[in-house]
């Protein structure tokens, strides 16, 4: 019998998903953000790059504020209006300290109970080899859960005005191969499809697809291939870390 996920926790208010590039939380989980924020939960966006590198067509200077407002509007579809940028080098982010004080830094801004990121770990399912900014900044955002509430890890954050926040509960990685929770992800699948196509100049770069049909097979394949082990329903999976 295939193990069934656990559905992921409700008692929260505030999360913040932190991650790399613009795009990666749209091909990872907006759907459950949509559906979060359909009941009132308030969800906003950490981002270490504006993945100037990720358009081999257009140089670093051009394609940053395009990708930007691109991710903006791709919240946006999904209920989130809050999204910053930390402004890493894309594609050659480092795990360290000063990443972790970055990430620690927007925890503590935002305060959330519940912190997302992506895969950190070497491959995907071990068929595809992950990329080094997702494995840097997956790695640190599991570390800054805790940074972020140790006032001596970091005391120049205290002197910014920046007190610690040791309220966060879960951190939740979402493209995980070993998935313990999820969420359904029905209500929100269609505005994932929306977010993930507002991406539409990463996006017609990448496929010789028509760009809405290519997002919408890829997001409702994912969901569905995980139905199994959530009861029949599209789903969104999660690997939850509790703290």
């Amino acid at each position: 019998m295939t193990e069934q996920l656990t559905p992921m926790p409700e008692d929260w208010r505030r999360a913040l998903a932190v991650v790399a590039h613009p795009d990666d939380l749209e091909y990872g989980c907006a759907a459950a953000v949509a559906g979060w924020t359909d009941a009132g939960r308030d969800v906003g966006y950490l981002l270490a790059t504006r993945g100037e590198a990720g358009i081999d067509t257009l140089d670093p200077e051009t394609c940053a504020p395009l990708r930007e407002r691109e991710q903006r509007a791709s919240a946006a579809a999904v209920g989130v209006s809050h999204v910053e940028f930390l402004d890493h080098r894309d594609g050659v982010i480092e795990y360290g300290p000063a990443l972790r004080r970055d990430i620690a830094a927007g925890i503590r801004r935002f305060r959330p109970e519940l912190v997302i990121t992506l895969n950190h770990r070497d491959t995907w399912g071990g068929v595809a080899w992950n990329t080094p900014d997702h494995r840097a900044v997956g790695r640190a955002a599991l570390d800054a859960a805790a940074d972020a509430g140790n006032r001596w890890i970091f005391p120049e954050l205290t002197e910014q005005g920046l007190e610690p926040w040791d309220g966060v509960r879960w951190v939740a990685v979402a493209g995980s191969s070993t998935p313990t929770h999820a969420v359904d992800a029905t209500p929100g699948l269609e505005r994932s499809v929306q977010s993930l196509l507002a991406h539409r100049t990463y996006i017609e770069v990448l496929t010789d697809e028509d760009p809405e049909a290519y997002c919408r097979a890829f997001l409702t394949g994912n969901a569905e291939a995980a139905a199994e082990r959530f009861g029949g329903r599209p789903a969104v999976t999660f690997e939850l870390f509790s703290r």
